[in-house]
């Protein structure tokens, strides 16, 4: 059984002393769930790259959630000005980055480097949370599964098989056509993409790889519709943007994933 994973991506949100104030509320809540031996998903929360240091100062033996980091330079150093690499990442306890995210990809024309960054991830123990996901017009024109195919094929031109079947794969099937526009791909439309990169992880590393990835969706995801999603056999979680700003909203996404019913009189944010 795959243990859900519930991401947020705060992107370019918050200041330190609100991420300080967020941090230490979401770590109070998650520990007194655990404190009553409730289930919960794997949390991974990745903030902006100051934010990261926030993390081994709060919290010096550990948190009830992971920190990730929101992208990592595909060299472990160098004279790359304004860009931060995996070693740094993980001195400062992060254990998870989010790479190749559509914003990226759009906006500094990432896509060439997205399988350079992964195999530089992992190199460094690091998960690396894999976006793919087409556009509008992509979707439009039947070529969902052409442009998903294309992106995982060289997203993960370097993993080994070794390290898909230890389950150091996440993978995002993000719509870019459903990110931060409150129209979320419908849970059907969102599985019948994650059953079939499944089968891709399967056909390049077999089947217990393919048993072992967890595949999450993100594009719009509240907690009104996260249930629907979390219902799929192929959606193991999700990577949550806009709607993981709020603690009390994200907690609700939280408790949906571990199979408790949320807290309606939470705030909805979103």
């Amino acid at each position: 059984m795959r243990t859900p994973l519930i991401a947020a991506n705060w992107k370019m949100h918050k200041t330190w002393p609100e991420a300080a104030t967020d941090f230490t509320a979401l770590e109070g809540e998650l520990s007194a769930r655990k404190a009553a031996q409730a289930a919960l998903p794997d949390v991974v929360v990745c903030p902006p790259y100051p934010m990261l240091a926030l993390y081994p100062l709060l919290f010096p033996g550990g948190a009830s959630f992971a920190l990730g980091a929101q992208n990592v330079h595909h060299e472990a150093s160098g004279a790359y000005t304004g860009e931060v690499s995996a070693p740094m990442l993980t001195v400062l306890g992060a254990a998870y980055v989010i790479v190749g995210h559509s914003e990226r990809r759009r906006d500094f024309g990432e896509d060439a480097v997205v399988g350079a960054k992964v195999a530089r991830a992992l190199e460094h123990d690091l998960t690396p949370i894999v976006c793919v996901g087409e556009t509008l017009d992509a979707r439009r024109a039947g070529e969902t599964e052409a442009v998903v195919g294309a992106q995982l094929a060289a997203a993960l031109a370097a993993v080994t098989p070794e390290a898909a079947a230890a389950g150091r794969l996440v993978i995002a099937y993000e719509p870019v056509w459903a990110i931060g526009t409150g129209e979320a791909a419908t849970p059907e439309a969102a599985q019948a993409v994650a059953r079939f990169i499944r089968a891709e992880v399967a056909e390049r590393f077999g089947a217990q790889a393919a048993e072992a990835t967890r595949i999450l969706y993100g594009g719009s995801v509240t907690a009104d519709n996260l249930g629907g999603f979390l219902a799929e056999p192929d959606i193991d979680g999700a990577l949550v943007g806009g709607a993981s700003l709020d603690v009390r909203h994200f907690l609700r996404l939280v408790d949906l994933a571990a199979g408790r019913p949320a807290d309606r009189t939470a705030h909805d944010g979103g």
